[in-house]
């Protein structure tokens, strides 16, 4: 797997977790979900993403998250 597909993965889930826990637990936990979003639309415009940072420490390749 490579960078950018693990990142598009873990902002995947981490969405459907904060929906979870919007709709489970406190209406006031959208607010990670507005979080995430707001990171993404950065990193787009930055290039700077803290995840894709800490996939390459962990070893993941880099590629393109549309190349097969």
């Amino acid at each position: 797997m490579t960078v950018d597909r693990a990142v598009l993965a873990f902002a995947g889930v981490m969405v459907l977790i904060s929906l979870v826990l919007t709709n489970l637990v406190s209406p006031l936990f959208i607010w990670f979900t507005v979080f995430i979003g707001l990171n993404m639309i950065q990193s787009a415009f930055t290039g700077l993403c803290p995840a894709a940072m800490v996939f390459r420490k962990l070893g993941f390749k880099e590629g393109s998250p549309c190349a097969s």
